[in-house]
């Protein structure tokens, strides 16, 4: 019996990276979700819905009659004090961003979701990790790491993969690869429940 397709739905560099750590096949599709929250709606539970809307989005193109194709929704939503903090999409959001979370803990919101196309069946996780961000940088950092790095496709202007790292005073998670945007230790999980073994 053949292997059911993997399909990442999500366009982003970083999880593609991450995904090609296990060495399966996979396709790549872009989900074309909105991701704008809900009215009250909490970060933990936007991420929750965003990545399995998105792994639905996907997995709707597949007939349930077709061989089974597993999609992988992922969606990532950073919270200071409850409220969320998006991708800045630019310098001025993103040096308000990190002047905020100065000396304060970040929590970053992961949520995961792979959604067997034949069966219908649909796991959701939450992989949750709180950031301890530094009080020693000032100005004069912010602005070098954001010419550096310029992290403004990335929740709460943190590219922690890279120099976002020396902003960073603790890290508190079960799985070091759910910051960077794609939690591979709960995915090899689900991907098991599905019968796809990572090792074989």
């Amino acid at each position: 019996m053949a292997a059911p397709r993997l399909i990442l739905a999500s366009t982003s560099p970083y999880r593609r990276a991450l995904l090609e750590r296990l060495g399966i096949p996979f396709e790549v599709q872009a989900p074309g979700v909105n991701e704008a929250a809900l009215p009250g709606e909490a970060p933990a539970n936007l991420a929750l819905r965003l990545a399995e809307a998105k792994a639905r989005a996907v997995g709707a193109a597949f007939p349930v009659e077709s061989p089974a194709a597993l999609v992988i929704g992922c969606d990532q939503v950073a919270a200071l004090d409850g409220a969320c903090l998006g991708k800045p999409g630019g310098h001025q959001a993103a040096v308000a961003q990190l002047t905020a979370m100065r000396g304060r803990d970040v929590v970053f919101h992961t949520a995961l979701a792979l959604l067997n196309t034949a069966s219908g069946a649909i796991q959701v996780a939450p992989v949750p990790t709180t950031v301890r961000f530094r009080s020693s940088y000032g100005e004069r950092e912010i602005e070098r790491y954001l010419a550096l790095e310029q992290p403004y496709d990335c929740a709460g202007s943190a590219k922690i993969e890279g120099l976002g790292i020396a902003l960073v005073e603790r890290v508190t998670n079960d799985d070091p690869t759910a910051l960077i945007g794609l939690p591979l230790i709960q995915l090899v999980t689900m991907l098991g429940n599905e019968g796809l073994q990572v090792i074989r």
